[in-house]
């Protein structure tokens, strides 16, 4: 699979949907983490990213036009030690649970799905960067449907050990817009990640993302050495 450049990646689709990129600068000095969201809806578009502690969670930007949060409010990340969860929705918070007890990332999934809000199914998607003892690993996983069958789940998880520098694995939602929305396939894509800090990244990516449909974004870059990190977040509603 060839490295696709972050235009490449995304400015050809409409509608990603969800996405996630993790990987390592281009200088081998930092583990990487972006995660964005995209809405179609009134309810989806409604958000923002906001602090929390050493995480990020979405809520409503005007919470009297919030009219389900089921799906969209959530922890999107978590710190836990020397790992950092990434992910589409309240498995962040089952994840770090599993952490916490020494399971791996697709082990403490093992008891959660895809989204029920049918006829999309909505993938879910998770990442784990570790930056313990001074090295970066990174396990990505998503749960899916089986072609849209409700009954039947797949899931895949993705472990990149000691990962090449100026390179980021990249998982979406959506392979693009539809009606229904089809889930993603194949494997992570191979991002180049050029760009030496997270508000770079976190332009660069913005302006690639498609103008009506893009929410929310979160860029991270976190000192592999020292756990020293530099985020940054960028709300389509009211300042980033």
């Amino acid at each position: 699979m060839i490295a696709k450049t972050v235009k490449e990646a995304l400015f050809r689709n409409e509608y990603p949907g969800r996405g996630i990129i993790a990987g390592k600068s281009a200088c081998g000095m930092y583990a990487v983490a972006a995660y964005w969201i995209m809405g179609r809806s009134e309810n989806s578009r409604n958000r923002i990213f906001a602090e929390d502690g050493d995480g990020i969670r979405t809520q409503a930007f005007d919470a009297s036009r919030l009219t389900d949060p089921s799906l969209v409010i959530y922890p999107a990340v978590r710190v836990l030690g020397s790992a950092t969860i990434v992910t589409n929705g309240d498995q962040t918070d089952t994840v770090y649970e599993g952490l916490k007890k020494g399971l791996s990332l697709e082990a403490s999934l093992r008891s959660r799905t895809f989204e029920p809000d049918a006829p999309n199914f909505t993938p879910r998607i998770s990442a784990v960067l570790d930056t313990g003892g001074g090295d970066l690993s990174i396990s990505l996983s998503i749960l899916k449907s089986d072609g849209g069958n409700e009954e039947s789940a797949n899931r895949y998880t993705f472990c990149y050990e000691n990962p090449r520098a100026g390179i980021g694995r990249y998982i979406h939602t959506y392979m693009q817009n539809g009606s229904p929305l089809p889930s993603f396939e194949g494997e992570p894509e191979i991002i180049e990640l050029n760009e030496p800090s997270a508000a770079q990244l976190a332009e660069h990516i913005w302006s690639c993302l498609n103008e009506d449909n893009r929410v929310s974004l979160f860029v991270r870059y976190i000192e592999i050495s020292t756990g020293k990190s530099e985020t940054r977040i960028i709300n389509k509603n009211g300042q980033s």
